[in-house]
């Protein structure tokens, strides 16, 4: 239908309104028929309507971060309550992360103290409680339905964090990667690698160690596949999660952070491929400093370098919620400056995902979608 300007459409519906009145008399004076009264009513020229779909408006670059492609699946949590999902919310869950670009799934860990994610032998001996179903099983079929791969997450006793000590995780996971990989590794194509799941930040006592230990054996049994570990900056927000705390005073400096982990690098290149440091416990104002750090060191020791990008907020004292939409785009864009290899997050079932129990994670997901101009 053709535009018409404001002016001459006024005109032409008074007219038409004018004659809408008049017609029924003249055809009944004339003994003219209803059908030709119907034919000047469907005169009347209906414009365009000038309203457009609501929609974003940015006023910056689009797409000018890296894309997120990897995605935790926090199944076994202790700080994050569960969405009680099945394999249909899981398999949608997937839909949506392959809508934006998702290709790799990592489980956060394969199990926390006594909650496990699989039906494992050895950890059931330890008085481990058996899970209703296997979603190690589920996650790698899934995978394999969406063309994804997956990382298998080590098990947490939860002795390191009781104690400093990572001795106890080194022995539970060297049954835990022999098994697994024998009860779905060679099963599986979409078993793609292996995250190191213990969690550290700077010169944790005997970190080196238990990092070559775990990612040796990973690699042994596995045929070489890759390996990741993901652990935090020690920057000012890196504060207890069940402090009410926001920040903190002694904070790690760029240059210490620098040494330290060069050290640690150092010690694990050979069994570890990449580092995915989590993203958000330094302010918005330091992320190219310690980004930029990061990836140095990284091509130092001929490792990945990614990043995990947070999708939940730290800023508030309310923990966690889906994080502000700039507050990530600054961090992504931080990321493609630094000139990294890889964006996973965590984590999108909760933070980003458009069914999460947050109303605002699906909106978060919409201005990604909006900012990566994907339809």
């Amino acid at each position: 239908m053709s535009r018409i300007d404001r002016r001459d459409f006024i005109k032409r519906v008074a007219a038409a309104a004018a004659s809408t009145v008049a017609v029924p008399a003249m055809a009944s004076a004339a003994g003219r028929s209803a059908e030709a009264c119907a034919e000047v009513e469907s005169a009347v020229v209906v414009p365009e309507t000038a309203e457009r779909e609501p929609q974003s408006r940015l006023i910056v670059p689009k797409a000018d971060g890296l894309p997120i492609t990897g995605a935790f699946l926090d199944e076994i949590s202790h700080d994050i309550p569960h969405q009680n999902w099945g394999e249909k919310e899981w398999d949608a869950d997937f839909r949506y992360m392959k809508a934006i670009g998702i290709d790799t799934v990592i489980e956060i860990r394969s199990g926390y103290r006594k909650f496990i994610t699989y039906p494992s032998p050895y950890l059931l001996k330890q008085g481990c409680y058996m899970p209703s179903v296997d979603l190690v099983d589920m996650f790698l079929q899934l995978a394999e339905k969406y063309g994804m791969k997956f990382y298998f997450g080590l098990y947490d006793s939860g002795r390191y964090w009781d104690t400093g000590d990572l001795s106890s995780e080194v022995e539970h996971n060297k049954h835990v990667i022999d098994e697994v990989w024998e009860m779905y590794g060679s099963r599986y194509k979409s078993f793609g690698g292996w995250y190191i799941s213990g969690e550290i930040s700077r010169s944790t006592k005997g970190a080196i160690g238990a990092f070559r230990d775990m990612g040796r054996q990973c690699k042994e049994v596995s045929g070489g596949l890759p390996t990741f570990i993901s652990p935090w900056i020690d920057g000012k927000k890196a504060v207890w999660a069940g402090s009410g705390d926001l920040t903190k005073e002694q904070a790690v400096s760029v240059a210490e952070h620098e040494r330290e982990w060069d050290e640690i690098f150092d010690g694990i290149h050979d069994v570890v491929d990449a580092c995915a440091f989590q993203d958000g416990h330094i302010d918005y104002d330091e992320l190219d400093a310690f980004f930029e750090v990061n990836k140095r060191l990284a091509d130092k020791y001929g490792m990945k370098c990614w990043t995990n990008a947070e999708t939940f907020d730290r800023d508030m004292p309310i923990k966690f919620l889906p994080i502000k939409f700039d507050k990530l785009r600054m961090k992504l864009e931080a990321a493609k400056r630094a000139g990294y290899d890889k964006a996973i997050t965590f984590e999108f079932s909760h933070f980003m995902s458009p069914q999460s129990a947050y109303l605002q994670a699906g909106h978060l997901y919409d201005r990604y979608k909006e900012y990566f101009d994907i339809k």
